[in-house]
């Protein structure tokens, strides 16, 4: 894409000005669960997250920032890294790695006191956002009224993250590559009907993969829309999703599965440190090979922090987990310490 090779040259040419002296920063968390599944075998509730980032920061003689990081997984080895050219003529932020994709940053961004509704691992969850492993280039940047834009394209979504001066090959030549757009406005900068808006925000996003190479098959594609509001100390948000995955066969013409979901999330601050909140999450599979029962996840959250620390608790219950006739309810008990 023709977008992408001009961001790209931006992006290196910035890279060689001449830089100062930045500063590192290393941040992270540890978090400790205790979860009970209540219709199947817990065994050992108990469990860890390990989480450290480092980051750093500079600024060239031309004006534009530099910020890079790189952080690791719960074996300390190295994980999602990233480079942000910040400012670049005053308009956009260029950044090249693997840390995130816009889309994955708004899967689920109705308010939540703790987790969302499947987030503690009751029911299926169809995560959108798939470029969030793999390395690509994206830009950032702010229009009038419509607001923030957040761009990403991937050449190649074969989930090989390369070292420098290298290329992946045919690591998985079946596949393509991936684009993805969201954008954030602010309804109170509305012309004329913005002073009746103010405290609600409209998400839009829309990501397409090609998922395979072969001729004639669809590609798979994302579609979310999401409203938030907020107004003292309640918080409301509404979200639907589209979330295909494509044709998988082109001579048999094999029907692409689907979901359609519906997300709803009311929260309300007792006060600055302790919030609560009720989530319901609807999920409606498309499958002409399977069954496609509707799932519904209800979440009860809780969540009280301590300056550092921070505590939640979840009871979620699923109905119809996986598409099929059962239950999935879990609750989930977490001290999280970030640092």
């Amino acid at each position: 894409m023709k977008i992408s090779k001009i961001l790209v040259a931006l992006s290196f040419l910035f890279a060689v000005s001449t830089a100062n002296a930045g500063e590192l920063a290393v941040t992270g968390s540890i978090q400790a669960t205790y979860q009970s599944e209540t219709d199947a075998t817990t065994g050992n509730p108990l469990g860890m997250d390990r989480e450290l980032k480092f980051s750093a920061s500079t600024e060239l003689d031309n004006g534009v920032t530099v910020s890079v990081m790189q952080d690791t997984g719960d074996d300390l080895d190295f994980g999602n890294s990233l480079i942000t050219f910040g400012n670049v003529g005053g308009l956009v932020d260029i950044n090249i790695g693997s840390d995130g994709s816009p889309m994955d940053a708004i899967d689920d961004i109705t308010p939540t006191a703790f987790e969302e509704a499947n987030g503690s691992g009751s029911g299926t969850y169809n995560d959108i956002g798939d470029a969030a492993g793999d390395t690509g280039i994206g830009a950032k940047f702010s229009l009038p009224v419509l607001g923030t834009v957040n761009y990403k394209y991937v050449p190649k979504m074969d989930g090989n993250l390369n070292n420098e001066k290298e290329a992946s090959a045919d690591t998985n030549a079946a596949v393509g590559s991936m684009s993805e757009i969201t954008i954030k406005t602010n309804l109170a900068d509305i012309p004329v009907l913005g002073s009746y808006l103010d405290g609600a925000t409209l998400t839009t996003g829309f990501a397409e993969h090609d998922h395979n190479t072969v001729a004639n098959i669809d590609d798979a594609f994302d579609v979310t829309a999401a409203l938030n509001y907020s107004s003292g100390p309640f918080s409301f948000g509404v979200q639907k999703k589209v979330h295909n995955e494509g044709e998988t066969g082109a001579t048999a013409l094999v029907d692409a599965v689907f979901y359609k979901d519906t997300i709803i999330g009311v929260a309300y601050a007792i006060n600055d440190d302790l919030s609560i909140s009720y989530n319901n999450y609807e999920s409606q599979r498309h499958n002409p090979a399977a069954a496609n029962l509707r799932q519904e996840s209800t979440a009860i959250s809780i969540g009280y922090a301590i300056g550092g620390m921070s505590i939640g608790f979840t009871d979620a219950q699923t109905d119809n987990a996986a598409y099929a006739t059962g239950n999935d309810d879990t609750r989930t008990l977490s001290v999280k310490v970030a640092f």
